[in-house]
């Protein structure tokens, strides 16, 4: 790690000479629970963020042995009294706060590595991309706890693993390992324990290495599961690519490939 900016309350935000950028939540006592100091954090660090255009891919995790847990439940349970509206307007902005991370333009990679649980799978499926560590469970087991699920996974997660599995996981609220999030389609790739982090850096850096221009705009085409049809696709691309056929790093790509070497991208 190249650049760690200023302690936040319960969040680390660290810059890496490759272009990324790796957020980790730090409570691990509280398994990394969204406290209301880490949604504080968590804000001003995407801001932080999304004005970076030094920043090529952005890595979530956690700390210790948790990715999150989710939402801090005496939180949650903080106002018994209070009414059905003061409620609601206090959980559109957690949602909000946290779903930020949708608002950056970069690939995102979630690295579960831990239980990531409620509101906590929900920011991981978030991300763009999504690893597990071998020994993670993943859940939203909202209705076991009481509550309607929130954090927009009744359409996050159909977006993810399709509506089967979602309702599965939705009104089961069960659990499930890494290698079944596999088979899920909730997870890419399961990878080892002991070099989890280091696995899911080098993807990112992988990612930070192509063209930032095309990156940026295959992410945003991608998004919410894509275009909403086939002519939609075709318009979408049939301005995009011309974008990226205008800029240096194409004839920096081609050369590159010609010459059998590594390109170097410059995001112009």
């Amino acid at each position: 790690m190249t650049d760690t900016s200023p302690d936040r309350a319960h969040l680390r935000l660290e810059r890496r000479d490759d272009g990324v950028a790796v957020l980790t939540l730090d409570n691990p006592g509280q398994r990394n629970a969204m406290s209301e100091e880490m949604t504080q954090s968590w804000v001003a660090a995407v801001d932080e963020l999304a004005t970076d255009r030094d920043v090529r891919a952005v890595v979530v995790t956690g700390s210790g042995s948790a990715f999150c847990s989710g939402g801090d439940t005496s939180w949650i349970a903080s106002e018994p009294d209070a009414t059905v509206d003061e409620l609601r307007t206090r959980m559109i902005a957690f949602y909000r706060a946290w779903l930020s991370v949708r608002r950056l333009e970069v690939p995102t990679l979630a690295a579960v590595n831990g239980p990531a649980i409620g509101a906590g799978l929900c920011l991981a499926l978030a991300c763009d991309l999504r690893y597990a560590a071998q020994g993670a469970r993943l859940g939203v087991p909202f209705v076991r706890l009481g509550m309607h699920a929130g954090m927009a996974a009744t359409y996050l997660l159909p977006n993810v693993v399709g509506e089967a599995h979602a309702r599965d996981l939705l009104l089961t609220g069960r659990t499930v390992d890494a290698d079944e999030a596999l088979r899920l389609g909730l997870v890419s790739r399961v990878l080892p324990a002991d070099s989890f982090l280091d696995g899911v850096l080098a993807v990112a850096a992988g990612i930070a290495a192509t063209a930032p221009v095309a990156s940026r705009l295959t992410t945003l085409a991608l998004r919410d599961g894509g275009h909403a049809d086939f002519e939609s696709a075709v318009q979408w691309e049939a301005l995009a690519q011309p974008l990226t056929l205008a800029t240096a790093d194409l004839q920096e790509g081609i050369a590159a490939a010609r010459e059998r070497r590594a390109p170097r991208f410059t995001g112009r």
